[in-house]
C-alpha cells in the first residue's frame, strides 16, 4: 500500500514536471496564428499574416541566416579545436588531462552576464566589437567545452593498448591519430557539431555585450521585438524552430531504431 502511494507520488510529479516544461511551448502554437497585431489567442479566425511577415521581411531573413552560417562556422572551429584538445588530453597522464579539463569547462561555470563583459572588454581592446568575427570567436570559445565533453565521453571506451600497437608496427604518431583515434571519437564529433551549432545559434547574452546594428542575429532580433512591441512574428519564428527541433529529433530517433 505505501509502496503505491510512494509510486503514484512520484508519476504525479513526473507529469507536472513535463506538463511544465511543455505547456509553455504549447501555448505559443495559437498565437503565432493570431489574427491581431499584438502577441494573444486568436480572436476571430486563424491567421498566418505572422508567417508570410517572417518569410517576406528582409531583416528577419537576414538574421536568421546570420545565425544559421555563424553557428555553422562555430559549429567546425569549435569541433576542429575542441577534438585536437581531447586527444591531446587523451595521451596525457590522468593528472594532467584532469586539470585541462577544468581549464576547458570554466566558461560553462562562470555565469553568462560575467563571461559577456569580459568579452565586452577585451573585444574593445582588440577593435571587435560589432563584427561578425567577434561573434565567431566568442560563440567558439563558449561552444569548446561541450565539444570537448563529448569527444571525451566517446573516447573513454577507446583501448590505449590499440594506439601502441599501431605505433609499434610503424605507423607515425599522426597516423596514429587518423587511423585509430579519430574514427573512435567520431561519435562525439558529431555530437560535439550539433551542441555547438546549438550553443551558438542560441546564445543571446553575449551577443547583446559584443554587438551594435551590424551584426544582427535571429535571438538578438527576437528579443529587440520582445523589448520594443511584442511582435507576434516572434511567435510565428518560435513555432519554426520548435518544428525544426521536433522534426530534428524525430530523424536522429529514427536512425538509431
Amino acid at each position: 500500500m505505501q509502496g503505491s502511494a510512494f509510486r503514484i507520488f512520484f508519476q504525479t510529479g513526473a507529469w507536472l514536471v513535463i506538463a511544465f516544461l511543455v505547456l509553455p511551448i504549447l501555448v505559443v502554437l495559437p498565437i503565432s496564428f493570431t489574427d491581431t497585431s499584438y502577441i494573444g489567442l486568436p480572436k476571430e479566425s486563424l491567421s498566418l499574416q505572422h508567417y508570410t511577415n517572417y518569410f517576406s521581411d528582409p531583416e528577419w531573413l537576414r538574421a536568421t541566416w546570420t545565425s544559421v552560417w555563424v553557428g555553422l562556422v562555430v559549429a567546425t572551429c569549435a569541433s576542429v579545436l575542441g577534438t585536437a584538445f581531447a586527444i591531446g588530453c587523451w595521451f596525457l597522464s590522468d593528472r594532467a588531462a584532469m586539470i585541462a579539463r577544468w581549464i576547458l569547462i570554466t566558461p560553462i561555470l562562470v555565469p553568462p552576464v560575467v563571461q559577456s563583459l569580459g568579452f565586452y572588454r577585451f573585444w574593445v581592446t582588440l577593435g571587435l566589437i560589432d563584427t561578425h568575427f567577434g561573434v565567431v570567436l566568442a560563440h567558439t570559445l563558449l561552444a569548446l567545452p561541450y565539444v570537448s565533453i563529448s569527444v571525451f565521453a566517446a573516447l573513454s571506451n577507446l583501448d590505449r593498448n590499440l594506439p601502441r600497437a599501431a605505433r609499434s608496427l610503424g605507423a607515425s604518431v599522426m597516423q596514429t591519430v587518423w587511423a585509430v583515434v579519430v574514427p573512435a571519437a567520431r561519435p562525439g564529433i558529431a555530437s560535439g557539431f550539433i551542441f555547438a551549432f546549438i550553443v551558438s545559434f542560441d546564445e543571446i547574452v553575449g551577443v547583446l555585450f559584443i554587438t551594435v546594428r551590424n551584426v544582427q542575429t535571429l535571438p538578438k532580433m527576437i528579443w529587440e521585438g520582445i523589448q520594443d512591441n511584442i511582435d507576434p512574428t516572434i511567435a510565428a519564428v518560435a513555432t519554426l524552430l520548435i518544428a525544426l527541433t521536433l522534426i530534428a529529433t524525430g530523424i536522429g530517433v529514427l536512425r538509431r531504431s
